[in-house]
């Protein structure tokens, strides 16, 4: 009797990997490969085909869904369930229905992020300056085309644009829009692709048409007179920089300051906010501004409450009594979003090649596409034209025997016979006998036929003036113009955001910190060690100690609020507070700027000075003898910036520097043991921080300034003996005015 097989042992028995001829097996591939063969294509795909907009303005999702509702004749007619567009555009983009709903939802009225949208919405469609606003599902919203996607889809059956097959080849769609206007440069855009992103602020459609036909007048036109800044459905006040925004304009990379737009009610002492920028979110803001009341930094803040509603964005802020609204706004500017920047990245996509232009440059790569599309249209017209020319022509043949015409037709026996025979009969091709042919036979009378025969030479001249159109590029630019003109008519758009020119009056560099107001003692030495020393504690203990090796260089009596301007032997300014700095002892090394400034790597300290108010100027003096005056307001900024370059010149070593706050007599003195006596008044001023200065000194042959002092500092019994007309070598040192003090840099 054979014995039963137990069902656990084929269970649990290893797989044969040859059974049934199979082997697995571990394929290697290099990573080269990999990347050419998987990454690349993927990576070149989402780059022309997702993310990337085009000369038009769109990106592909954008141009199926709106292509989608153009044929769902959704332009001018009754608005659709959204769910309905949703589906019916599946059949160009092959993605799911939460991917090209929230497309709509981008391009909709109702959420508000483009200055002109393509979507006439009705419904939940949530803001764009709402993080936690979401909009209703597409089942319970409805939607159709906006009146100025009449300019979208102009002549698009008029072969304006290329057609291409979608994704199954089951229809054709069209590869751009003919968009009358420059839309990529209205419509604000954003796409993140494989390697590459693209950022597009939106422009006033008004002085994007103005400066679009001034171009084409002027290709080297000025640009920032015309368009002046961008502009954006949220508002709020764009901080004008005409430097930032050439930049922008020339590169098509660059940033801009846009803060938001606020009110103050005197009688409930509160402050509404009603505009935001367009990179920030009501809760956003409402966040941080929880943190710093939270945190004690905004202690002028007793609540603050999202008071939005149907009329339109709020966000009103309680403040406590005695508090001043400008400067606490002052505040919620530089600590929130209520001030942003908006960054740009003109990445669009041209004849199929990802490119990073300037302002001028998108008008000129739209300009070449559009005179294109209308030379493409007018040899479109122009050849129906030609074609029912062609008809007519064959029309007058006939008429001058209509008795024949009927004749021939009567004695062929064969339907198919009867074009030939009036081919034969008259001398005219197959297309104009198939028209003759298919004359109803009440409109054989003469009168009809006469009719239609005048209108051939009205056709002659239509078809010489579209062939003019086509020979003479500049009748082209014209019909540009005048379909951009017509579109300012249609379509005003008031600019929404407020340009700000003159903002640094408005708004000062920072409001003043709560920092302590006591005096200082200040000692630097010649490594760079820096320490901050209270009067009380210098008096407890003044003996300072160094590293071995080092010793005193410079000392101050200052203010804790005071800033310390450091230069360096690269040419660089940094700038810092005192308040940055913690009180020390003598006994203490002290802070090492190098490190405490996070300067570059083997930068040394060569100076330093204190200052309040940025008065006074600065003396630099260089080896070759040349001498250079610096206001010091040269090296203030209106934003916190750390560090300067270029803080003076490098064409030759720094000798010595002083801080000047009144004009006062130096002494310099050669290697060669010469020395001239100046007065620093006879020194111009210069705004730039790297002049090279005007020669004082005139060393003789390798010899160089070696030192500066002041001249009450030195042992100079006679100094009219030095005094010369600059520039001069000086003269030689008599024993009695030398000194043994070492000369090095000073400061006053």
């Amino acid at each position: 009797m054979a014995k039963k097989k137990n069902p656990d042992d084929v269970k649990h028995r290893p797989a044969d990997p040859n059974v049934m001829g199979l082997r697995a097996e571990v394929l290697e591939q290099p990573i080269t490969q990999t990347l050419e063969i998987n990454f690349m294509p993927y990576a070149m795909s989402v780059i022309l085909s997702r993310a990337i907009p085009e000369i038009d303005g769109f990106k592909p999702s954008h141009r199926k869904l709106l292509y989608t509702m153009y044929q769902m004749k959704l332009l001018g007619g009754s608005r659709t369930k959204s769910a309905n567009i949703v589906g019916q555009t599946m059949r160009l983009n092959p993605h799911g229905d939460a991917a090209i709903y929230d497309t709509m939802v981008r391009l909709s009225r109702g959420y508000g992020a483009l200055l002109h949208p393509f979507v006439d919405s009705k419904g939940n469609f949530g803001k764009v300056y709402s993080r936690d606003m979401a909009w209703a599902a597409s089942r319970y919203t409805e939607a159709r085309l906006d009146p100025i996607c009449a300019e979208l889809f102009r002549d698009i059956d008029q072969d304006t644009v290329d057609f291409v097959d979608n994704y199954d080849g089951s229809m054709k769609e069209p590869s751009l829009l003919p968009t009358t206007f420059p839309n990529v440069l209205v419509s604000a855009n954003q796409g993140i692709a494989v390697g590459m992103a693209s950022n597009l602020c939106g422009f006033n459609l008004q002085e994007v048409c103005e400066a679009t036909i001034a171009y084409m007048k002027d290709p080297e036109c000025d640009l920032l007179s015309i368009l002046k800044a961008p502009d954006f459905p949220t508002g709020g006040q764009l901080l004008y920089d005409g430097k930032q925004l050439s930049e922008v304009y020339n590169t098509g990379r660059g940033s801009f300051q846009v803060r938001a737009k606020w009110r103050y009610v005197k009688e409930d002492n509160v402050i509404e906010i009603y505009e935001i920028p367009y990179t920030a979110t009501a809760e956003a803001i409402m966040d941080k501004v929880t943190e710093l009341v939270k945190t004690g930094k905004l202690k002028e803040i007793a609540d603050m409450r999202d008071e939005t509603d149907l009329s339109g964005l709020k966000l009103t802020i309680d403040l406590k009594r005695g508090t001043d609204p400008e400067k606490l706004m002052q505040k919620l500017y530089k600590s929130t979003q209520l001030q942003d920047s908006f960054p740009c990245n003109f990445n669009i996509l041209i004849a199929g090649t990802p490119r990073v232009i300037g302002v001028r440059d998108i008008l000129e790569e739209w300009v070449a596409w559009r005179v294109e599309g209308v030379r493409r249209r007018t040899w479109f017209i122009q050849k129906k034209k030609k074609d029912q020319l062609h008809l007519l022509k064959g029309l007058k043949k006939i008429l001058l025997d209509i008795d024949k015409a009927i004749k021939i037709i009567r004695d062929t026996e064969l339907d198919a016979e009867v074009i030939p025979n009036l081919m034969i009969g008259f001398g005219i091709d197959q297309i104009q006998a198939e028209y003759v042919s298919n004359i109803r036979l009440r409109n054989i009378n003469k009168e009809y036929i006469l009719k239609r025969v005048a209108e051939t030479a009205e056709l002659e001249k239509e078809i010489e003036d579209l062939q003019d159109i086509l020979d003479k590029p500049q009748r082209v630019k014209t019909i540009i113009a005048g379909e951009l003109k017509d579109v300012m008519k249609k379509y005003p758009s008031p600019r929404r955001t407020e340009i700000i020119y003159e903002y640094q009056t408005a708004v000062e560099e920072d409001p003043a910190e709560d920092v302590p107001d006591y005096p200082v003692n200040l000692f630097l030495s010649k490594g760079g060690y820096f320490k901050k020393i209270t009067p009380q504690s210098l008096r407890m203990a003044s003996e300072q100690k160094y590293k071995e090796g080092d010793m005193p260089f410079l000392t101050w009596t200052g203010n804790n609020r005071d800033e310390l301007l450091v230069f360096t032997d690269q040419q660089q300014c940094y700038k810092t507070r005192l308040s940055d700095f913690d009180d020390t002892k003598a006994s203490a090394l002290g802070d090492y700027l190098p490190t405490k400034l996070a300067m570059d790597p083997g930068e040394n300290v060569v100076w330093a000075c204190l200052t309040r108010d940025y008065s006074g100027h600065l003396l630099f003096f260089f080896q070759n003898g040349k001498a250079a005056r610096v206001e010091l307001e040269a090296y203030q900024t209106q934003t916190r910036r750390k560090k300067l370059t270029g803080a003076y010149s490098d064409k030759s070593p720094l000798v010595a520097a002083f801080l000047l706050k009144e004009d006062r007599e130096l002494a310099l003195t050669s290697t060669e043991g010469r020395c001239l006596v100046f007065h620093t008044a006879v020194l111009a001023p210069k705004s730039t921080r790297s002049t090279q200065g005007v020669g004082v000194m005139t060393p003789k042959g390798k010899h160089t300034l070696e030192a500066v002092r002041p001249l009450e500092e030195t042992n100079i019994q006679d100094p009219s003996r030095y005094q010369k007309t600059i520039p001069a070598m000086g003269a030689l040192l008599k024993p009695e005015d030398r000194g043994e003090k070492q000369m090095s840099l000073l400061e006053e």
